[in-house]
């Protein structure tokens, strides 16, 4: 299916989302929870990179890997290499973010992998990995046959597309399961804080929703490399 629609005005769209909901959580890790550190008597602050490398690093450069095919009018080989080192940023700092959690939670005494949120960030990280090491294998280095380009490319899209789902959807437990022991803690349900933490959420919900929109769309330029139509 289409939207029969431009993608650059959609693309637009997303951009500005990721801007606000990375301001969102730069504000509310930074002025609310005190700051980032890598090491720190406070562990609190190194949990802070956790939601900060996830969201920015993890959800959006993936999602403007996602429309690097749509969003520039350029020639398909850049477009390509934008889209791979872009899934490359986004991955390595995915994994750098899920370190922090646990380094957080060794230094803290706290179990590691006890939540739905933390089960599902590893199978959708172990998913993205292997998604770039195939589009890589298949698409860019070595390359394969045309005829497995051509079949993989859809199954390609499909999956990138499900795994890029897995990951808004994770994000949004993530925000709730922080939120819930926030509150459990002390923190006002109806203060600025914990709207901060909800709209963050929202933001970060309507910047997949524009991803999805863009791909979508129509391409300024069409290639047979591009995210297609999907009938």
């Amino acid at each position: 299916m289409a939207t029969g629609l431009k993608a650059l005005p959609f693309s637009f769209g997303a951009h500005f989302l990721a801007f606000v909901a990375a301001i969102m959580v730069l504000v509310w890790c930074i002025h609310f929870r005190g700051g980032l550190a890598w090491e720190a008597d406070n562990k609190n602050l190194i949990f802070n990179i956790h939601p900060v490398l996830m969201l920015i690093g993890f959800i959006i450069l993936g999602g403007e890997a996602i429309m690097s095919y749509k969003s520039f009018p350029l020639e398909k080989q850049v477009k390509k290499v934008i889209h791979l080192v872009l899934h490359a940023i986004a991955l390595i700092l995915g994994i750098i973010g899920i370190y922090t959690a646990f380094k957080n939670h060794n230094e803290s005494n706290i179990p590691n992998m006890y939540s739905l949120h933390s089960w599902v960030g590893i199978g959708v990280i172990t998913l993205y990995g292997i998604q770039w090491v195939y589009g890589f294998v298949v698409f860019f280095y070595p390359g394969g046959s045309s005829e497995i380009r051509r079949d993989s490319l859809p199954w390609h899209v499909l999956f990138g597309m499900f795994v890029y789902v897995m990951a808004v959807g994770n994000a949004c437990l993530g925000f709730l399961e922080k939120l819930t022991f926030l509150e459990s803690s002390g923190l006002a349900k109806y203060g600025s804080e914990a709207f901060l933490v909800n709209f963050t959420a929202i933001a970060t919900v309507l910047y997949g929703v524009f991803v999805f929109l863009t791909i979508l769309s129509q391409a300024p330029t069409a290639d047979d490399h591009s995210y297609s139509a999907i009938s």
